[in-house]
Order: structure tokens, then sequence, then C-alpha cells
């Protein structure tokens, strides 16, 4: 493998200059972390899934109209994408309580939410990405008021398209958590949705029986997260069942 110039390497993803200006190379790692870093493990082929798994989401976000920065997947661990200027938030959607909602307004996990409820997190590792809400985004100009209703827009679409999804191969979303970028066709600016959309980004519980096919597997010590990874990704048929994804490569950066 050729040398490349590594622009960026986070918790779950590394990034490499992209083949062509405005590309960027989008390597999934199988690091898994949680509680703000504080518990990490190297779990084998999870990078593998969370690459195929955003594609299929991102493929199909395309496919509908709503913009994503997803190009096409290179190989099983890599994809090209669109680079872009990343807002500096996080977007949750929710639609039932769990994680940090539900202990912060006491509401008992799993209830369902009145209707889709959307929240923002500044992302900053060191300060625990805390919630913020559109006044402080408004007052240290994070993002603007085009900007909140494109991204408001976009949260919610994504949300119809991924819940729609899961309830038909019966999984329920709870919520999710998406990046936006900004992209510009000359003095015209737009926003689309970057990052990744995979069980590390989303609470997914199976509607029977309410088995967690999420990162919460590994917050929680619930078993095996590649076990519960595969299992949304057969579900998907994105995978053949029985099929074991693969290790990962020695690199060269």
């Amino acid at each position: 493998m050729a040398r490349r110039k590594k622009i960026y390497e986070g918790k779950a993803k590394t990034l490499y200059e992209g083949p062509e200006p405005g590309t960027i190379i989008q390597y999934f790692k199988d690091d898994a972390t949680a509680f703000n870093a504080e518990k990490k493990a190297v779990i084998e082929g999870k990078g593998v899934l969370n690459n195929m798994l955003s594609e299929y989401f991102m493929t199909g976000l395309n496919t509908i109209g709503v913009p994503t920065h997803f190009i096409k997947r290179i190989n099983m661990r890599e994809q090209l994408v669109r680079a872009c200027e990343i807002v500096p938030l996080e977007i949750i959607v929710r639609n039932y309580a769990a994680g940090s909602m539900a202990k912060r307004l006491g509401i008992e996990e799993g209830t369902q939410l009145p209707r889709p409820i959307v929240e923002y997190c500044l992302k900053d590792d060191a300060l625990g990405d805390p919630l913020v809400t559109e006044e402080h985004i408004a007052a240290f100009g994070w993002a603007s008021q085009q900007d909140m209703d494109d991204i408001l827009s976009l949260a919610l679409r994504v949300n119809d398209f991924m819940a729609g999804v899961m309830f038909g191969i019966g999984i329920k979303l709870v919520d999710f958590k998406i990046e936006v970028g900004r992209v510009y066709d000359g003095d015209f600016q737009r926003l689309i949705v970057a990052d990744e959309i995979s069980p590390d980004s989303c609470r997914l519980w199976d509607i029977e029986t309410g088995r967690k096919l999420d990162k919460d597997v590994f917050r929680r010590d619930l078993g095996s997260l590649t076990d519960a990874y595969t299992e949304v990704a057969n579900r998907l048929g994105i995978m053949p069942k029985g099929a074991t994804p693969m290790a990962r490569p020695t690199l060269i950066n």
C-alpha cells in the first residue's frame, strides 16, 4: 500500500488524503471506546462491520435525496468521502428515553417519547461533549439560524429513513447521533450528513426481546459486540449468515 498523508485520527476512524482534491479516505478502526474513552478495547472485525453498515445507510440516504459525504466503499475497511467543514456539534435524535436522557430527566429507559426530540452537544472530547442549547450555538457562532433549520430538517429526515429501515427488520431505533458538514459550490453553501451511521452511533433494540444490538453491549458488558453488529448486518442482508468479519491488516501510513 502506498504511503499517504494522515489528516486526522479519532477514536474509531482515521482520515487520509483522498486520491483527488476535495476527497478523503475514511478508515474504520477496530477500537471501541466508551465513557469519553475511559473504557477502551480492540474488537476484531468491528471496523469492517461499521464500514459496511455505514455504506448501507449513507447510500440509502443519498438515494432518497438526503445528501451525505459518502462517495463509495473502497474495500472492507475504507470509504471514499467528500471533504467537508464539520459543524462542531453532535446532533442527537431520540425516539425513546435511554442513556443520558433517561438519567438526566428521571424517565424510565425505553419509554417512548411523545415525538422525536433533537438535542445538540458541542464536539469537544476534553469537555465530555457537553449538551448545549440553540442559544449557546447562536451566541458562540457555531452555526447560523439557517444552518440550524437545515440541521433539524436533515436530522428528522435521517430519523424517518432509519426508523423505517430498522422497523422492517424487527429493530427499534431508540436514538442516534449524526454529524453534519458544510460544502461549498462557489458562493453557495449546503449541509450534508457526514462522519458515519452505524451501531456505534445508534441505539438499536430488538423489538421482540429488547436485546441491545449497539455499543451499549460494550458499555454495559452485555456480551459480544461483534455478534451484535453482525446480527444487524445479517438482518439487512449485508453479510451472508455465517460470514466472519476480516481481521484488520497492517497499514503503512
